[in-house]
């Protein structure tokens, strides 16, 4: 691996750390409550007191951030956790399916994966409604074509493996060999799929929340707070620019630590 992208992939890691050390404990970073108001220090800059400054109710942007991380980044791992498991099961059943309904699986599949993510969680939050619960069960349905498509074609590959041969001609049990030899092989390909998966979930929602779909105020969430701050963006640069950051940050570093992982499974060199 070169050295700048051992580089590249180092500050990702640290910037993801830094990410969940936020989602785990906020306080480390801030004692500002992200949802106290203070009308007379609206709109204040950037400064010593509030690095980020504050929004049109005089709300700590900073603390906002920080505690938004509990729920931008958490909806994006609770979905791609969901998509994770569903395109597991889905997958490797239908990968060992009779023909017609492995054919009937992937042609529904092929249509879903025809259709771009975030228009597939528009219309399923458009049908269940508005919420954060919604938004999570809308990205999972979104992103669970691509690992069924992943899930299928690997147990595929490794059920025609010579091993998985080998344990059954020694007699262990056609189920018994799927779960210890099949399967373990699945998972780690959707491991390093969800890797990526993440950034793509996190965005989602992100955009989700922007166009009203998600948590309502005053919950910090970054997606509500990049649009709860396009109206004084002129003014208040801050109040936009900072979540949008945040979100464009975990996204990237996210990405970077996926596509070296998988770089790392497929055997090449970065």
């Amino acid at each position: 691996m070169r050295l700048s992208r051992r580089l590249a992939v180092g500050a990702a890691i640290a910037f993801a750390a830094l990410i969940a050390l936020m989602i785990i404990a906020p306080s480390l970073f801030t004692q500002a409550d992200p949802l106290r108001t203070d009308v007379t220090n609206a709109l204040a800059s950037p400064s010593s007191e509030h690095f980020f400054g504050t929004d049109q109710s005089g709300r700590d942007v900073f603390a906002r951030v920080v505690y938004g991380a509990q729920r931008s980044v958490g909806i994006g791992l609770l979905a791609t956790a969901l998509a994770f498991a569903i395109g597991l099961v889905a997958g490797a059943l239908s990968g060992v399916a009779p023909r017609p309904v492995d054919a009937l699986a992937m042609r529904a599949t092929d249509v879903l994966l025809a259709f771009p993510e975030f228009l597939i969680a528009l219309v399923v939050v458009a049908i269940l409604g508005p919420g954060p619960v919604n938004i999570a069960i809308a990205v999972t349905i979104a992103a669970v074509p691509v690992y069924v498509r992943v899930a299928r074609a690997q147990t595929r590959t490794l059920v025609a493996a010579e091993h998985v041969e080998a344990a059954r001609i020694l007699g262990v049990p056609a189920g018994l060999a799927f779960t210890r030899h099949v399967i373990p092989g699945v998972v780690g390909a959707l491991s390093v799929l969800a890797t990526i998966g993440v950034g793509s979930a996190i965005l989602a929602a992100a955009g989700l929340s922007f166009l009203g779909l998600g948590p309502t105020e005053p919950t910090p969430e970054w997606g509500l707070m990049l649009a709860g701050g396009r109206n004084v963006l002129g003014q208040a640069w801050w109040i936009s620019v900072f979540p949008g950051v945040a979100i464009t940050a975990t996204v990237i570093a996210v990405t970077v630590i996926g596509r070296s992982l998988r770089a790392r499974a497929e055997g090449r060199r970065n």
